[in-house]
């Protein structure tokens, strides 16, 4: 695949007192990908996308765009030439515009034929055709992102950034949103990075997710590779509900409170591990003579499933693991129940380390 943006050695200090916002970034986001940046408040993700965009320049490292440098030793790039297009987290809609002239705005050195037929042409992506006369505030929250995504569109740009695009939306409305986000970026064939910190943002619109933390990458690949093997404790917790489990290596298994999880070549006998699987990979057993034991003490209703809480019978034991249920599966509170792990299912992490396994 063709790389459009190329992210290299990227670092941004803003004071001796603050440290290093970014710490040597390298990425690269390939043609007509959906790239997620995630991580929690103060990680970098909009310090890095105000780099990419030219609103602030970095420490040291440089940026190309198409194969140009746009950021670099002796090259900045003003932001009204880099061909990128920007979607803020406030949208920033002129209110005295309709949303027509809103879109028509990046369009003034085009032909006028040329941009009356952009400007159909991206109403029609983004389903407005029949809005183009309204202003922003007669508009409904989603409406006014896909205007303020039309307008980012309408230039034709090399990639799109978005900043935080579902922040200001809920429940079913933002679950449409990221269908039809997704939708239009793939219907127009554009290149897109945009910053979330809320990880089914990510999961669900990205091919690919970079996540960030204290400024430093973290892990970069597709969002079932983030969320089923991560590389480390971090993303692991990141990424959603996750049990991390204590325990030691053994020819025979890990040995925890719990019982004997299946075994790994990775690690040496004896040595201590962090046990991570996700909720859903966790099963009750149909057989009492289980490896795995636990007791039930308590559940959580959420609708549509249950999560329900298991501690080991070992006196004093402060280990605990969640496994998701049917919401119509009975709890009995105080069972000892079985239960079982897939190998493939767990990921493996040394107790004092980063990397896993």
């Amino acid at each position: 695949m063709e790389a459009i943006l190329e992210i290299k050695h990227l670092t941004k200090t803003f004071s001796r007192a603050d440290g290093e916002a970014l710490k040597d970034i390298s990425l690269e986001v390939e043609r007509g990908e959906m790239l997620g940046l995630i991580g929690e408040s103060g990680s970098g993700k909009t310090t890095l996308l105000r780099l990419i965009a030219g609103l602030e320049s970095p420490t040291s490292g440089s940026i190309y765009l198409n194969g140009k440098k746009i950021v670099g030793q002796h090259t900045f790039v003003p932001p009204e030439k880099r061909e990128i297009g920007m979607v803020f987290q406030e949208y920033a809609l002129f209110p005295h515009m309709t949303i027509e002239k809103n879109i028509s705005y990046g369009l003034h050195k085009m032909d006028p034929a040329k941009a009356r037929k952009r400007l159909f042409e991206v109403l029609e992506w983004v389903n407005m055709a029949e809005l183009a006369s309204r202003y922003s505030h007669e508009l409904s929250g989603g409406q006014q992102q896909r205007a303020a995504l039309a307008r980012a569109l309408a230039p034709n740009p090399s990639i799109i950034l978005l900043d935080e695009p579902f922040s200001h939306l809920d429940g079913v409305l933002k679950d449409q949103m990221r269908e039809e986000l997704r939708t239009i970026l793939k219907t127009s064939g554009t290149t897109a990075l945009f910053v979330t910190h809320d990880t089914m943002d990510a999961l669900s619109v990205s091919d690919r997710i970079a996540l960030l933390q204290k400024g430093m990458l973290q892990q970069v690949g597709e969002p079932r590779e983030l969320y089923e093997k991560p590389n480390n404790l971090y993303t692991a917790n990141f990424l959603g509900k996750v049990n991390l489990i204590r325990g030691y290596c053994s020819s025979n298994g890990i040995l925890t409170d719990f019982g004997t999880f299946p075994p790994s070549s990775k690690f040496e006998d004896g040595e201590e591990v962090i046990l991570s699987v996700r909720p859903e990979h966790v099963r009750l057993g149909i057989c009492p003579d289980s490896d795995l034991k636990g007791v039930l003490f308590h559940s959580s209703y959420q609708g549509d499933h249950q999560l329900v809480h298991l501690r080991p019978s070992v006196k004093n034991s402060r280990m605990r693991i969640i496994l998701k249920m049917p919401s119509t599966y009975m709890v009995n509170i105080g069972e000892v129940v079985g239960f079982r792990v897939e190998a493939s299912s767990i990921n493996l992490f040394p107790a004092n380390g980063v990397n896993g396994h």
